[in-house]
């Protein structure tokens, strides 16, 4: 037993409340270093007899990764509040952990415990509940549909004319994508998010010139208002984003210190180096990455902190927009986020705050500021073993065991999910274009834990390269969408709204990976009922033990479109197809 690899802290994801009335209790281990861990909790003050009354529960092995075994439970402290420890064994050897150690024998001072002190209401971790039963469809404005040519930007191309550059325009705008509601409605989704829709002068829209006007290209206040409308009557939800790192060149107050330099009001709404101000050949200021034309907003100014919170109010209250997603967020400071969720919760408390961040992001999400970050640890394992094959089978179970207990679960229910963006390539471009490793990559995006966002045009097939590639313009012309993906697509999301199994209400476990035979099977269960999945990432036949189902009530198999069922199951094997899959549904 290596007693030093035992770690456990009495916070974040280590100790924390799920809801009013549960905690979350999570102990790291050594890999395969123990046979069996419980709890021992208890009241710290229910004492009978002089002696600390206490209870003991096994511990559930929830995922390992190739360094640590992850090891919890769930318990309902009668008083909300507790003192607790470890009894962890392997084999003849065990040992006891608590705060102060690890001992040999259980501590009769209740002092030397881990604790909980109380469960208050108002810390519980509370993102908006509607989320994690959210599919999100991420749109690029300028690039999903022309609705109204009369405001295209002057310049502007013929809908899908030639290729995306960084600089060329095609006129899509907030009427189109009214126009394509009914579209957006049958595929599934309920959420869409937009990329920055505010004045601003590239085709991308983070180098804001007005945080209060809507980009002429995309309509004005009242078209927005029907979009939103729109939407709601649906039941689609609509997300923002929201660039308070960094404005524009053309920002007011930034052309106003170019100007006026040392004697310009606005000097100290920027990270300004020097004077005079310069651009060329290099800003001496800060900005987004080395970007001249993006200066980095001092946040910690009063002025640029009421201008910004005004402007977070101002689109909820007056538009209802129902969350916003937070550009760069990792680079603007804990304190102006404090403030932006207190003011946003207060008109809107239902209203989703998502962070950009591609990182560990627990600073973030201890309820204080965000509800969830875009999930990018999440994205690029399942691109490197789904469309890349550059990660063995093994490997991505670690990889997606780590993200599953870097949060609480309360955080991982709304955590933002995504393949791609308009960031990054497309996935069927990142998938050497085999639609199979992008049904492979769909199928456990949207059983997976999370809120998942689909980027516009993949569900049927659109190709494209690092920026400005994936930014081409939606295809809209059926005979070159391919119907059988979006079909596929289809289907799951309507299994993920109406099957429990394949959403956050069910948890989630790897049961086997085999990584030469690329094949990963893992299993979501809610009371009684389990869904086992079966993805094959090779290029052969694979072939698994029917024992592995541990048959009961009830079997039934979930077909999905496209999937060919020549395969035939012999007596004690399921044979899983090439680059495809088997899912099945079981009832004790």
């Amino acid at each position: 037993m290596i007693k030093e690899a035992i770690y456990h802290r009495p916070k974040n994801n280590f100790a924390y409340a799920y809801d009013e009335e549960t905690l979350h209790i999570v102990l790291q281990t050594k890999k395969g270093d123990m046979d069996n861990v419980q709890l021992i909790y208890g009241d710290p003050y229910d004492w009978k007899n002089e002696k600390w009354q206490t209870e003991t529960v096994t511990m559930s092995l929830t995922g390992s990764t190739s360094l640590y075994d992850y090891w919890f439970i769930a318990v309902n402290p009668t008083f909300r509040r507790m003192r607790y420890g470890f009894y962890c064994k392997d084999g003849d050897e065990e040992c006891f952990v608590v705060e102060d150690g690890i001992f040999a024998h259980l501590p009769t001072d209740i002092s030397h415990f881990f604790c909980f002190p109380y469960l208050n209401k108002v810390d519980v971790f509370q993102a908006p509940d509607w989320v994690k039963d959210t599919v999100w469809y991420q749109i690029f404005p300028e690039r999903f549909a022309n609705g109204d040519p009369s405001i295209n930007p002057e310049e502007s191309l013929p809908w899908a004319s030639e290729a995306p550059t960084p600089t060329n325009f095609f006129g899509g705008d907030f009427q189109g994508v009214i126009n394509n509601l009914d579209y957006l409605e049958d595929l599934g989704v309920n959420g869409i998010y937009f990329t920055p829709i505010f004045k601003a002068y590239s085709n991308h829209k983070y180098d804001t010139i007005d945080y209060m006007e809507i980009d002429p290209q995309f309509g004005d206040k009242e078209t927005f208002r029907k979009l939103i409308q729109e939407c709601h009557k649906r039941g689609i939800r609509v997300m923002l984003d929201a660039v308070f790192n960094h404005s524009g060149y053309y920002f007011p107050p930034f052309q106003d210190v170019l100007e006026n330099q040392e004697q310009s009001g606005y000097k100290d709404w920027f990270h300004l180096w020097e004077f005079p101000v310069v651009t060329e050949p290099m800003p001496n200021y800060d900005t987004f990455a080395f970007v001249s034309s993006m200066p980095k907003l001092n946040t910690e100014n009063q002025e640029v902190r009421d201008y910004l919170l005004e402007v977070a109010r101002y689109w909820v209250e007056e538009f209802d927009i129902d969350g916003w997603r937070l550009d760069v967020a990792n680079e603007v400071d804990h304190t102006f986020w404090r403030d932006f969720r207190q003011t946003v919760k207060e008109v809107k408390p239902e209203a989703y705050i998502l962070g950009e961040i591609w990182h560990d992001s627990m600073p973030w999400l201890q309820g204080d500021q965000f509800d969830a970050v875009m999930n990018y640890p999440f994205t690029n394992a399942a691109i490197d073993f789904f469309a890349k094959s550059e990660m063995q089978a093994t490997a991505f179970s670690h990889a997606i065991n780590r993200v599953s207990h870097m949060y609480p679960q309360n955080v991982n229910e709304v955590a933002f999910n995504l393949l791609d963006s308009h960031d990054t390539p497309r996935i069927l471009t990142l998938a050497k274009e085999s639609l199979a490793r992008v049904k492979l990559l769909y199928l456990f995006q949207l059983t997976f834990t999370g809120t998942p966002c689909i980027y516009y045009g993949d569900e049927i097939g659109m190709k494209g390269g690092e920026d400005p590639g994936c930014r081409a313009c939606m295809e809209w012309e059926i005979d070159k969408q391919d119907r059988d993906l979006f079909a596929f697509v289809q289907k799951l999301i309507t299994l993920r709204k109406h099957n429990p199994l394949f959403g956050n209400k069910a948890t989630f476990r790897f049961i086997q990976t085999t990584d030469e035979k690329g094949l990963i099977v893992y299993e979501k269960q809610t009371g009684v009922k389990r869904l086992i999945v079966m993805l094959n990432n090779s290029d052969s036949n694979q072939y698994i033990s029917k024992e592995l189902l541990k048959e009961g009530d009830t079997l039934e198999e979930i077909s999905l479109p496209t999937q060919a069922s020549s395969h035939q199951d012999t007596e004690r094997e399921i044979v899983v197809p090439s680059l495809g899959w088997r899912i099945f549904e079981l009832t004790e």
